[in-house]
């Protein structure tokens, strides 16, 4: 339990979940002379991401906000690009593009699954687009293949923001895996955690060796100082990999309890006329969060704090943020909509079916 402002928060938003198998892991690692910095262990654990995504390649680096700029450096993005980027996501989804050189360009969202409007991108097309960052908030993209055929057919780059998405899928395949690149992330709030990180997932064999020379300095190979690209120390630690091999263990079983834990909010909210939820297909999404649409949200958050249970709103759109407000870049009525309206309940994986049904009798209780 924490302390929120005055309040006792007994049911946090999100909190991680490591246990006494990370613990010992970590111990045994210690005491076997370990160098702690990235090594075998970080090998071990970008193969058990990439057989998990059934991709030919995995890089981990030390951030997603690092995995997505890698991916634009990777994909030959430079100065004088341009990068669609959706309005309504986090704002690393962004600042990516300006890492790397580009002019991020801001698209709205669709209201049915919260992806970028591909009608509002194809409005943003110019000659100077290069790639299109594709995000699948908290892991819903269904129409992934419209995406991947419309910057096919545009010779456009499609970086897939998967941040979310670790374990959902689309006809049984992979978010991240659609595009040429996927990108994960590993920060404590995501299904499986390792404190930070990030990584990239790719059939792509040379992209794969672009990833990891710009990880390792632009060097020939680890170890040999031989620099033939420019590139930067964003290497991943064996300690941070130790922790997520055991997490990585853990995640087929978080997957089906995030798809039971959205199903059981939605049918105890079903009757609430002030919530509504994106539509989801939980057969193959298990939603990183608990996410709703509903009326009076401040109001809502405030009830809910005063009775223990914490919640968090969407991300605001990036058009209104201080760094992207100097450029306005037309308007964002979906975005708008959403962000003023959304909501994250509490969506811890070892969150109890009997907890979740408290958080839901509060809700009923504050809109009757």
């Amino acid at each position: 339990m924490v302390l929120e402002g005055e309040n006792l928060v007994k049911i946090e938003q999100m909190a991680p979940w490591f246990g006494r198998e990370e613990a010992d892991a970590v111990a045994e690692y210690m005491r076997s002379g370990a160098w702690i910095t990235e090594y075998a262990r970080t090998r071990e654990f970008e193969d058990a991401l990439a057989n998990f995504a059934k991709s030919q390649r995995c890089v981990v680096v030390s951030n997603g906000t690092v995995s997505l700029f890698v991916a634009l450096l990777g994909l030959g993005v430079k100065p004088g690009d341009e990068v669609i980027v959706p309005d309504l996501t986090q704002i690393a989804s962004a600042n990516s593009a300006i890492l790397a050189g580009a002019r991020p360009v801001l698209a709205d969202i669709s209201p049915d699954d919260l992806s970028l409007d591909l009608a509002d991108v194809k409005r943003k097309l110019t000659d100077k687009t290069k790639a299109i960052v594709l995000v699948s908030l908290n892991g819903r993209c269904p129409r992934i293949r419209e995406y991947v055929e419309f910057a096919r057919s545009n010779s456009l780059r499609l970086v897939e923001d998967a941040a979310q998405s670790l374990g959902s899928q689309v006809d049984g395949k992979q978010l991240g895996t659609f595009g040429d690149v996927g990108s994960f992330s590993f920060s404590t709030p995501k299904i499986i955690s390792t404190g930070q990180g990030g990584a990239l997932v790719t059939d792509d064999l040379k992209l794969d060796e672009n990833f990891r020379r710009i990880k390792d300095f632009g060097r020939i190979a680890s170890g040999v100082d031989k620099h033939v690209t420019l590139g930067y120390n964003f290497k991943f630690t064996d300690l941070q990999a130790v922790v997520g091999i055991e997490q990585m263990k853990k995640l087929p079983w978080r997957v089906e309890r995030k798809k039971k834990m959205f199903d059981l909010y939605r049918e105890s909210l079903s009757r609430v006329e002030q919530v509504k939820f994106i539509d989801t297909d939980t057969k193959q999404t298990p939603p990183w969060a608990i996410d709703i649409i509903c009326e009076k949200r401040e109001s809502l958050i405030s009830f809910l704090s005063r009775n223990g249970i914490g919640s968090r709103t969407f991300h605001p759109p990036i058009h209104t943020q201080m760094p992207y407000a100097l450029e306005p870049q037309g308007s964002f009525p979906v975005s708008e909509e959403v962000s003023r309206k959304g909501l994250w309940l509490p969506s811890s994986s070892f969150l109890t079916d009997e907890q979740i049904l408290e958080i839901c009798k509060e809700v009923k209780k504050f809109y009757q």
